[in-house]
């Protein structure tokens, strides 16, 4: 039990052939399934349990889980380890790259996810390339989602602004593979991008990157899950044939994803609700916590 709400064990099922997917649940299952999809790099326990429960406590059946490559879920190693700065640079000459696998892939798991479930509908809130997921589900599963909300996201036109330069380093600079190193880093780059308002919380920075240490890293994996983000296709024209109700959640001071592309991607979804909240980089802190909740409980109707 986390604050009252029942909590499932972790579980684990096979989607989309291969992938096995490991998940939990808060809430009761009689609920309306609200599905959550983490981002790049992050584990499903990014998702803190108590905005889990506090979604629960809101009547959601309340489901997170590690996209592939991450945490518990499959590893891809047979697929290699990309070449981040030699996929950026081909981009940047205008060049095509083929990832490993796509973010349409990752939606397939996460509709896999539902299957396995026997959730039919359900709604959808994704954050980073948790939302560029929810996006494609949103586009090519649209009768499986009663909601959408795509948080710190982007339609990733290439005509938007690109991160700032201390931001673009996290992604294409390795993170240390030793408990200490891997903790600091974890503080360094909570403080680039959560922007300038809110302090960062070193305490609890700290045991969050315990835990995902704890859990087990995948530095293969994440630069796997960054060359299918740099390798996706600009999805602003085909956000323009959602009809899945869309709310946009994001910060006006992201770093990593600047809120250009949080405004861009709520103009391109027909009849889309933007929320842009002031200061926040890229990242939720506890004091705007309810905030997004009310805004996703508002909107998940």
């Amino acid at each position: 039990m986390i604050n009252g709400v029942s909590h499932s064990d972790p579980a684990k099922v096979k989607v989309n052939n291969s992938i096995e997917i490991v998940y939990d649940t808060f809430g009761k299952t009689s609920g309306p399934p609200i599905l959550l999809i983490m981002g790049l790099g992050e584990q499903m326990i990014s998702w803190d349990e108590e905005f889990c429960a506090e979604l629960a406590n809101r009547g959601y059946w309340v489901i997170r889980f590690d996209n592939r490559d991450i945490g518990l879920s499959t590893k891809l190693d047979e697929a290699g380890i990309p070449d981040i700065p030699t996929l950026i640079q081909a981009l940047m000459l205008g060049g095509g790259i083929q990832p490993p696998y796509t973010l349409g892939n990752m939606a397939e798991d996460a509709v896999g996810l539902l299957d396995a479930l026997g959730i039919e509908t359900a709604h959808v809130v994704g954050i980073s390339m948790g939302g560029m997921i929810a996006q494609e589900m949103a586009i090519n599963f649209p009768k499986r989602l009663r909601t959408l909300t795509s948080i710190m996201s982007s339609t990733e036109n290439p005509k938007l602004p690109p991160p700032k330069p201390e931001a673009m380093s996290i992604l294409v600079t390795p993170f240390p593979m030793d408990r200490e190193g891997y903790l600091e880093y974890s503080i360094q780059t909570s403080r680039v991008l959560n922007g300038p308002v809110f302090p960062v919380d070193a305490a609890r920075v700290t045991e969050r990157a315990s835990k995902f240490f704890d859990r087990g890293l995948c530095l293969m994996g994440t630069a796997r899950q960054l060359a299918a983000v740099l390798g996706s296709d600009c999805r602003q024209e085909r956000l323009q044939s959602v009809t899945v109700p869309s709310l946009v959640i994001h910060g006006d001071a992201d770093p990593l994803v600047p809120v250009e592309c949080g405004i861009e991607t709520a103009n391109s979804i027909p009849g889309a609700e933007l929320l842009i909240i002031k200061g926040i980089g890229h990242g939720v802190p506890l004091a705007v916590v309810p905030q997004v909740i009310e805004a996703i409980v508002r909107h998940a109707v």
